[in-house]
Protein backbone atom coordinates (compact mmCIF):
# COMPACT_ATOMS: atom_id res chain seq x y z
CA UNK A 1 0.00 0.00 0.00
CA UNK A 2 1.46 3.36 -1.05
CA UNK A 3 0.27 6.98 -0.61
CA UNK A 4 -1.72 8.53 -3.44
CA UNK A 5 -3.61 11.68 -4.39
CA UNK A 6 -6.47 9.48 -5.62
CA UNK A 7 -9.42 9.25 -3.19
CA UNK A 8 -9.75 5.60 -4.19
CA UNK A 9 -6.55 4.82 -2.26
CA UNK A 10 -7.96 6.28 0.95
CA UNK A 11 -11.10 4.19 0.49
CA UNK A 12 -8.92 1.10 -0.01
CA UNK A 13 -6.95 1.87 3.15
CA UNK A 14 -10.12 2.21 5.19
CA UNK A 15 -11.49 -1.05 3.80
CA UNK A 16 -8.23 -2.76 4.78
CA UNK A 17 -8.34 -1.29 8.29
CA UNK A 18 -11.92 -2.52 8.74
CA UNK A 19 -11.26 -6.02 7.42
CA UNK A 20 -12.46 -8.44 10.15
CA UNK A 21 -9.64 -10.89 9.44
CA UNK A 22 -6.57 -8.78 8.70
CA UNK A 23 -7.56 -5.27 9.73
CA UNK A 24 -6.68 -3.16 12.75
CA UNK A 25 -8.49 -4.50 15.85
CA UNK A 26 -9.27 -0.99 17.10
CA UNK A 27 -10.72 0.16 13.76
CA UNK A 28 -12.77 -3.03 13.36
CA UNK A 29 -14.54 -2.61 16.69
CA UNK A 30 -15.64 1.00 16.09
CA UNK A 31 -19.16 2.05 15.13
CA UNK A 32 -20.88 5.32 14.18
CA UNK A 33 -21.42 6.39 17.77
CA UNK A 34 -17.84 5.72 18.87
CA UNK A 35 -16.35 7.55 15.87
CA UNK A 36 -18.67 10.58 16.02
CA UNK A 37 -16.67 12.39 18.76
CA UNK A 38 -13.51 12.08 16.64
CA UNK A 39 -15.37 13.54 13.66
CA UNK A 40 -16.38 16.57 15.70
CA UNK A 41 -12.87 16.92 17.11
CA UNK A 42 -11.32 16.86 13.63
CA UNK A 43 -13.70 19.60 12.45
CA UNK A 44 -12.57 21.75 15.38
CA UNK A 45 -8.93 21.10 14.52
CA UNK A 46 -9.58 22.30 10.97
CA UNK A 47 -11.07 25.50 12.40
CA UNK A 48 -8.08 25.85 14.74
CA UNK A 49 -5.60 25.59 11.84
CA UNK A 50 -7.56 28.25 9.97
CA UNK A 51 -7.59 30.55 12.98
CA UNK A 52 -3.82 30.11 13.37
CA UNK A 53 -3.38 30.71 9.62
CA UNK A 54 -1.25 27.56 9.38
CA UNK A 55 -1.59 26.10 5.88
CA UNK A 56 0.53 23.02 6.61
CA UNK A 57 -1.66 22.08 9.55
CA UNK A 58 -4.78 22.94 7.54
CA UNK A 59 -3.77 20.47 4.83
CA UNK A 60 -3.20 17.73 7.38
CA UNK A 61 -6.35 18.47 9.40
CA UNK A 62 -8.50 18.51 6.26
CA UNK A 63 -7.07 15.08 5.49
CA UNK A 64 -8.02 13.89 8.97
CA UNK A 65 -11.53 15.25 8.51
CA UNK A 66 -11.81 13.56 5.11
CA UNK A 67 -10.76 10.31 6.75
CA UNK A 68 -13.73 10.64 9.08
CA UNK A 69 -16.09 10.91 6.10
CA UNK A 70 -14.52 7.83 4.52
CA UNK A 71 -14.73 5.99 7.85
CA UNK A 72 -18.47 6.61 8.25
CA UNK A 73 -19.11 5.79 4.59
CA UNK A 74 -17.24 2.50 4.95
CA UNK A 75 -19.27 1.47 7.99
CA UNK A 76 -22.47 2.34 6.12
CA UNK A 77 -21.30 0.29 3.13
CA UNK A 78 -20.72 -2.70 5.41
CA UNK A 79 -24.35 -2.37 6.51
CA UNK A 80 -25.54 -2.11 2.92
CA UNK A 81 -26.91 1.39 3.53
CA UNK A 82 -24.72 3.51 1.21
CA UNK A 83 -21.08 3.95 0.20
CA UNK A 84 -18.66 6.84 -0.35
CA UNK A 85 -19.82 7.26 -3.94
CA UNK A 86 -23.38 7.77 -2.70
CA UNK A 87 -22.13 10.48 -0.31
CA UNK A 88 -20.41 12.30 -3.18
CA UNK A 89 -23.46 11.89 -5.42
CA UNK A 90 -25.76 13.31 -2.74
CA UNK A 91 -23.68 16.44 -2.12
CA UNK A 92 -23.01 17.13 -5.81
CA UNK A 93 -26.72 16.75 -6.54
CA UNK A 94 -27.51 19.17 -3.71
CA UNK A 95 -24.99 21.79 -4.86
CA UNK A 96 -26.16 21.66 -8.48
CA UNK A 97 -29.80 21.87 -7.42
CA UNK A 98 -29.23 24.75 -5.03
CA UNK A 99 -27.35 26.84 -7.59
CA UNK A 100 -29.50 26.95 -10.74
CA UNK A 101 -28.08 30.42 -11.43
CA UNK A 102 -24.67 28.76 -11.85
CA UNK A 103 -25.40 25.25 -13.16
CA UNK A 104 -28.83 25.69 -14.77
CA UNK A 105 -29.78 26.35 -18.37
CA UNK A 106 -29.18 29.72 -20.00
CA UNK A 107 -32.49 31.14 -18.78
CA UNK A 108 -31.84 30.08 -15.20
CA UNK A 109 -28.32 31.51 -15.23
CA UNK A 110 -29.58 34.77 -16.68
CA UNK A 111 -32.30 35.09 -14.03
CA UNK A 112 -29.86 34.79 -11.13
CA UNK A 113 -30.96 33.68 -7.69
CA UNK A 114 -34.58 34.75 -7.70
CA UNK A 115 -36.30 35.81 -4.49
CA UNK A 116 -37.79 32.80 -2.70
CA UNK A 117 -35.89 30.29 -4.85
CA UNK A 118 -33.68 29.08 -1.98
CA UNK A 119 -36.70 28.39 0.21
CA UNK A 120 -38.48 26.57 -2.64
CA UNK A 121 -35.44 24.38 -3.35
CA UNK A 122 -35.04 23.53 0.33
CA UNK A 123 -38.74 22.66 0.56
CA UNK A 124 -38.43 20.34 -2.44
CA UNK A 125 -35.41 18.62 -0.90
CA UNK A 126 -37.25 18.15 2.38
CA UNK A 127 -40.26 16.64 0.59
CA UNK A 128 -38.03 14.23 -1.34
CA UNK A 129 -36.19 13.21 1.84
CA UNK A 130 -39.48 12.66 3.63
CA UNK A 131 -40.79 10.48 0.79
CA UNK A 132 -37.57 8.43 0.74
CA UNK A 133 -37.78 7.81 4.49
CA UNK A 134 -41.41 6.74 4.19
CA UNK A 135 -40.46 4.35 1.38
CA UNK A 136 -37.91 2.71 3.70
CA UNK A 137 -40.48 2.37 6.48
CA UNK A 138 -38.86 5.07 8.65
CA UNK A 139 -40.36 7.97 10.57
CA UNK A 140 -40.60 10.74 7.93
CA UNK A 141 -39.47 13.37 10.41
CA UNK A 142 -35.82 12.44 10.91
CA UNK A 143 -35.18 15.06 13.59
CA UNK A 144 -38.50 14.82 15.42
CA UNK A 145 -41.84 16.51 14.96
CA UNK A 146 -41.45 19.69 17.02
CA UNK A 147 -40.65 23.08 15.52
CA UNK A 148 -37.22 23.18 17.17
CA UNK A 149 -36.33 19.51 16.64
CA UNK A 150 -34.33 20.18 13.48
CA UNK A 151 -31.48 21.74 15.51
CA UNK A 152 -28.85 18.97 15.80
CA UNK A 153 -28.11 17.72 19.31
CA UNK A 154 -24.38 17.44 18.56
CA UNK A 155 -23.81 21.19 18.24
CA UNK A 156 -21.69 22.72 21.01
CA UNK A 157 -24.11 23.84 23.72
CA UNK A 158 -23.56 27.57 23.14
CA UNK A 159 -24.06 27.18 19.38
CA UNK A 160 -27.18 25.07 19.87
CA UNK A 161 -28.61 27.65 22.27
CA UNK A 162 -28.08 30.33 19.64
CA UNK A 163 -29.71 28.27 16.90
CA UNK A 164 -32.69 27.38 19.10
CA UNK A 165 -33.20 31.06 19.90
CA UNK A 166 -32.84 32.11 16.26
CA UNK A 167 -35.42 29.57 15.12
CA UNK A 168 -37.89 30.52 17.86
CA UNK A 169 -37.43 34.16 16.87
CA UNK A 170 -38.67 33.38 13.35
CA UNK A 171 -42.18 32.88 14.74
CA UNK A 172 -41.99 35.92 17.01
CA UNK A 173 -40.93 34.24 20.25
CA UNK A 174 -38.21 36.75 21.04
CA UNK A 175 -37.28 39.87 22.94
CA UNK A 176 -37.81 43.05 20.93
CA UNK A 177 -34.51 44.59 22.07
CA UNK A 178 -31.38 43.73 24.01
CA UNK A 179 -31.73 45.88 27.13
CA UNK A 180 -34.52 43.89 28.89
CA UNK A 181 -32.44 40.75 28.55
CA UNK A 182 -29.94 42.24 31.02
CA UNK A 183 -32.76 42.31 33.56
CA UNK A 184 -33.47 38.67 32.71
CA UNK A 185 -29.81 37.78 33.26
CA UNK A 186 -29.88 39.48 36.67
CA UNK A 187 -33.08 37.59 37.50
CA UNK A 188 -31.45 34.28 36.54
CA UNK A 189 -28.36 35.12 38.62
CA UNK A 190 -30.66 35.80 41.59
CA UNK A 191 -32.25 32.37 41.15
CA UNK A 192 -28.78 30.84 40.94
CA UNK A 193 -27.84 32.51 44.25
CA UNK A 194 -30.97 31.11 45.88
CA UNK A 195 -30.20 27.60 44.61
CA UNK A 196 -26.64 27.88 45.93
CA UNK A 197 -27.88 28.96 49.36
CA UNK A 198 -30.16 25.91 49.48
CA UNK A 199 -27.25 23.66 48.49
CA UNK A 200 -29.33 21.87 45.85
CA UNK A 201 -26.74 20.64 43.32
CA UNK A 202 -29.19 19.74 40.53
CA UNK A 203 -31.00 23.05 40.94
CA UNK A 204 -27.70 24.96 40.89
CA UNK A 205 -26.74 23.25 37.62
CA UNK A 206 -30.12 24.10 36.10
CA UNK A 207 -29.99 27.75 37.17
CA UNK A 208 -26.41 28.05 35.95
CA UNK A 209 -27.56 26.76 32.55
CA UNK A 210 -30.37 29.34 32.54
CA UNK A 211 -27.81 32.11 33.11
CA UNK A 212 -25.71 30.88 30.20
CA UNK A 213 -28.77 30.61 27.95
CA UNK A 214 -29.79 34.19 28.78
CA UNK A 215 -26.27 35.46 28.09
CA UNK A 216 -26.29 33.73 24.68
CA UNK A 217 -29.60 35.45 23.96
CA UNK A 218 -28.17 38.83 25.00
CA UNK A 219 -25.18 38.29 22.71
CA UNK A 220 -27.48 37.37 19.82
CA UNK A 221 -29.29 40.71 20.16
CA UNK A 222 -25.91 42.43 20.12
CA UNK A 223 -25.12 40.55 16.87
CA UNK A 224 -22.47 38.52 18.72
CA UNK A 225 -21.95 34.76 18.51
CA UNK A 226 -21.36 33.46 22.05
CA UNK A 227 -19.23 30.56 20.83
CA UNK A 228 -16.95 32.89 18.87
CA UNK A 229 -16.81 35.46 21.68
CA UNK A 230 -15.86 32.80 24.23
CA UNK A 231 -13.25 31.37 21.85
CA UNK A 232 -11.63 34.81 21.63
CA UNK A 233 -11.68 35.15 25.41
CA UNK A 234 -10.13 31.68 25.77
CA UNK A 235 -7.27 32.80 23.52
CA UNK A 236 -6.89 36.02 25.49
CA UNK A 237 -6.73 34.08 28.77
CA UNK A 238 -4.16 31.67 27.33
CA UNK A 239 -1.97 34.52 26.06
CA UNK A 240 -2.08 36.40 29.36
CA UNK A 241 -1.31 33.26 31.34
CA UNK A 242 1.62 32.54 29.03
CA UNK A 243 2.88 36.07 29.75
CA UNK A 244 2.73 35.31 33.49
CA UNK A 245 4.55 32.02 32.97
CA UNK A 246 7.27 33.61 30.80
CA UNK A 247 7.75 36.51 33.23
CA UNK A 248 8.21 34.09 36.12
CA UNK A 249 10.67 32.03 34.08
CA UNK A 250 12.67 35.19 33.36
CA UNK A 251 12.90 35.65 37.14
CA UNK A 252 14.13 32.09 37.57
CA UNK A 253 10.82 31.03 39.11
CA UNK A 254 7.98 28.67 38.22
CA UNK A 255 4.22 28.80 38.49
CA UNK A 256 4.41 26.55 41.55
CA UNK A 257 6.76 29.01 43.26
CA UNK A 258 4.56 32.06 42.72
CA UNK A 259 1.81 33.22 45.04
CA UNK A 260 -1.60 34.27 43.77
CA UNK A 261 -0.63 37.91 44.40
CA UNK A 262 2.54 37.46 42.33
CA UNK A 263 0.58 35.99 39.44
CA UNK A 264 -2.14 38.64 39.68
CA UNK A 265 0.47 41.43 39.45
CA UNK A 266 1.96 39.87 36.32
CA UNK A 267 -1.55 39.31 34.96
CA UNK A 268 -2.22 43.04 35.21
CA UNK A 269 1.07 43.67 33.38
CA UNK A 270 -0.10 41.34 30.61
CA UNK A 271 -3.38 43.26 30.31
CA UNK A 272 -1.54 46.59 30.16
CA UNK A 273 0.78 45.25 27.46
CA UNK A 274 -2.08 44.30 25.10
Amino acid sequence: MTPSKDIARLIEIMAALRDPESGCPWDVQQDFASIAPYTIEEAYEVADAIQRDDRDDLRDELGDLLLQVVYHARMAEEEGAFDFGDVVHAVTKKMIRRHPHVFGDEAARGAGMAKGMWERIKAEEKAEKRAARLARGLDPEDHGKGFLDGIPLVHPALTRALKLQEKAARVGFDWKEAKPILDKIEEEIGELREAMEKGAEDEVAGEFGDVLFAIVNFGRHLKLDAEDALRRTNDKFRNRFHYVEAALEAQGRTLDDASLDDMEALWQQAKAAE
